[in-house]
């Protein structure tokens, strides 16, 4: 693959953090790019705790291998190896690229399209509005109502499951999140200032999660949506969910509507999330603080909650999200959410096990004995990734009895937090992203425990917080604990073939500003613009794994700039990518990455990236989306590939009378997120 000229494209986001659109900070976050950092500890970063003298480094590296093999075994072994420590320069095997990646990569650009290799085909399965349940109207966006959206597909789809639905040959149920509102580009005439009540509970609605059966066309990857189906269902901002695990109950929970505090109205805003291999999905809440006005508490700090109005005045329409009224009803957002697709008549549940912080999703595998052990990370500047892991065994089978015990199977178990540690001397760690001597940024880490949840009670292993507390104000104990301050965690997916953990990381422009912490080994840019991706090996089939060996398997940016790595591939024959947010796995244990806020000139995109064998690091761009769009899902299987296109047309000053984009359906019709299917023309398996 030859290397890729970037274009020179000036856009309004050249001066906005993370290659954003303002009107995309403004609904997504809260503009929390704005505002100053809510981590405003001083725990030691990676580079305070490694030695400083160059004549140590031998000393450490022995040190850090033994640690890394007493905590990984034979999985740490092969992370040693020479294929996952391969220097730059390694030269891959002849051929068209690892299995699973064999297409000719799409070029970025700036076309105002989903674009897809040359060979694919593509159709949009599901528009925002589309109608899924009995009784609702055909989309219209001149008479949108509460009561037809909350029958309706929702807005700006996010995180994307694939599930199978046994006896319906063809047939799946797509599960997806719905993140945020925006409600310029939905509603004509908007008026920021002055909401009305239909416009506000027309965007409660279109919050939440959307399950829909769809069916696949048998000689193509095409996909359509099934309306109507009896499996199809719509959660939103005011839909009832069931609180669960140790602070179920707790007095922080309870608020003048609801004094048993295990009843929560909603879900906001669902960014990534995961499926657990006891058939339901889970749902990461993740900038729910953007939703609550007149905050002044002092916890609510640490979680980003503003002392004003909020942008969407919901606090003019329910006390609920007016924090004077109501103060912990900001305590009942920020977990993770878990939806059986299969009973549409089921209620949601709120895990409180798993903490409370700004989730950008939650993804499940089970130790060798059957317990779930769970990876989050918490999407801010600064802020810290998690595990959970499981007490309670998955049991096998689809009696109600079985799916009630695996649906508490997240209630009981222990909850950690990261600490990293680097194995280079800091001085080798300047901030402009040179490898340090050894070829790589790598160390070793561990898991500190927070707290455990049993059937009898919960019990903090932090000193100075009760469980209840730690449970929900989750950052405030990686703070005492001195976890590793990160750039963004988002996605953490673990790879199902080698049993890595790849965490996204998506960017930080206040790395080594004045004030904020400077460049550490797994976080080794000031000013970082295009992010990193962190591959962890740990021995994750014992459930009371507690250390770890890390390395950086990317460093995003364009490959010209000698501050990227690609994980040893020669970088003049990968792709140029900045911002990884959300990932996933296909079928051959390739990684597969979306981007959000590129910093290089194009449009966001997919991307796959080899994980192992000579290939490794081979990193090829896939698709790119419309105008201001994000990247969302994705879901790879064997002949189709699922993304979800978010906020197209999200550009500044862009509204319903002044479109940014005519993506999906042409110029003169309103612009709406939708979920995308990509195949192979002739039928055959995804770059195979």
């Amino acid at each position: 693959m030859r290397r890729i000229t970037l274009p020179v494209i000036r856009t309004s986001s050249d001066s906005h953090p993370g290659g954003r659109s303002a009107l995309t900070c403004r609904f997504r976050c809260g503009d929390a790019c704005f505002h100053e950092v809510p981590n405003t500890t001083t725990n030691p970063y990676v580079g305070d705790v490694i030695a400083t003298a160059l004549s140590r480094r031998s000393v450490m590296r022995a040190a850090a291998v033994v640690t890394a093999t007493a905590a990984v075994g034979a999985a740490g072994v092969a992370a040693a190896s020479p294929e996952a420590s391969a220097a730059t320069g390694r030269k891959p095997s002849a051929g068209q690229g690892a299995r699973g990646l064999r297409f000719s990569p799409v070029a970025p650009n700036t076309n105002d399209a989903v674009t897809v290799p040359e060979g694919y085909g593509q159709n949009v399965v599901i528009r925002w509005g589309e109608p899924i349940l009995r009784g609702a109207p055909a989309f219209d966006p001149e008479k949108q109502s509460a009561r037809a959206q909350a029958g309706q597909f929702g807005y700006n789809n996010d995180f994307l499951a694939l599930l199978p639905l046994p006896g319906e040959r063809g047939r799946q149920i797509l599960v997806a999140n719905h993140e945020y509102t925006d409600e310029v580009l939905m509603f004509r005439g908007y008026d920021p200032e002055n909401p009305t009540r239909e416009q506000v509970e027309i965007a409660w609605a279109a919050h939440g999660l959307s399950a829909v059966v769809v069916e696949g066309e048998r000689r193509t990857g095409k996909l359509v949506a099934v309306p109507r189906h009896p499996l199809n269902r719509r959660v939103t901002a005011t839909t009832e969910f069931r609180l669960t695990g140790p602070a179920a109950g707790s007095d922080l929970l309870k608020t003048s509507a609801d004094p048993s505090g295990t009843k929560v109205l909603g879900t906001l805003n669902n960014c990534s999330g995961g499926t657990t291999p006891w058939g339901t999905t889970l749902h990461g809440e993740e900038n729910f603080n953007q939703y609550f006005a007149n905050a002044s508490r002092a916890t609510d700090k640490r979680y980003g909650l503003g002392g004003g109005a909020t942008e969407r005045k919901w606090e003019r329409f329910d006390k609920r999200f007016d924090v004077a009224q109501e103060p912990n009803e900001p305590h009942r957002f920020g977990y993770v959410v878990e939806l059986d697709p299969y009973d549409p008549s089921s209620t949601p549940r709120k895990h409180t096990a798993l903490g409370r912080f700004k989730h950008e999703g939650a993804t499940v595998r089970l130790t060798e004995d059957g317990r779930p052990v769970v990876y989050s990370g918490d999407d801010e500047r600064f802020d810290y990734f998690y595990k959970f892991v499981g007490s309670k065994r998955m049991k096998k089978g689809s009696s109600r009895a079985v799916r009630e015990h695996n649906l508490s199977l997240l209630d009981e178990g222990t909850l950690y937090v990261a600490r990293l540690t680097g194995d280079s001397p800091s001085i080798e760690i300047d901030g402009t992203g040179k490898l340090p001597a050894d070829g790589e940024f790598d160390g070793s880490g561990e898991w500190i425990p927070l707290a455990t949840a049993t059937a009898d009670g919960a019990v903090s292993h932090v000193e100075g917080m009760t469980a209840e507390e730690v449970f929900v104000f989750t950052r405030l104990a990686g703070d005492k604990v001195g976890a590793t301050k990160m750039d963004r965690p988002e996605d953490i997916e673990p790879n199902p073939h080698t049993g890595k953990v790849y965490v996204a990381l998506t960017n930080n422009s206040n790395r080594g500003k004045a004030g904020y912490a400077g460049a550490d080994e797994a976080n080794p840019r000031n000013l970082n613009k295009h992010g990193q991706v962190l591959e962890l090996t740990e021995r994750w089939n014992r459930a009371d794994s507690r250390r770890f060996a890390w390395s950086l398997f990317l460093v995003a940016g364009d490959p010209n700039d000698p501050a990227t790595y690609f994980a040893g591939f020669p970088k003049d024959q990968v792709s140029p990518i900045s911002c990884p947010d959300n990932v996933a796995f296909d079928p051959h244990g390739n990684l597969w990455i979306s981007t959000d806020g590129n910093q290089l000139g194009s449009h966001d995109g997919l991307f796959g990236v080899a994980t192992r064998g000579a290939r490794r690091g081979e990193l090829k761009q896939f698709a790119t989306m419309p105008n201001g769009a994000e990247t969302c899902g994705p879901v790879i299987q064997d002949r189709r590939v699922l993304v979800a296109v978010q906020h197209p047309g999200e550009i500044d000053g862009a509204s319903v009378e002044k479109p940014a984009s005519a993506w999906p359906d042409g110029p003169g019709k309103i612009v709406r997120p939708s979920v995308v299917a990509v195949w192979r023309k002739d039928g055959g398996d995804i770059g195979v």
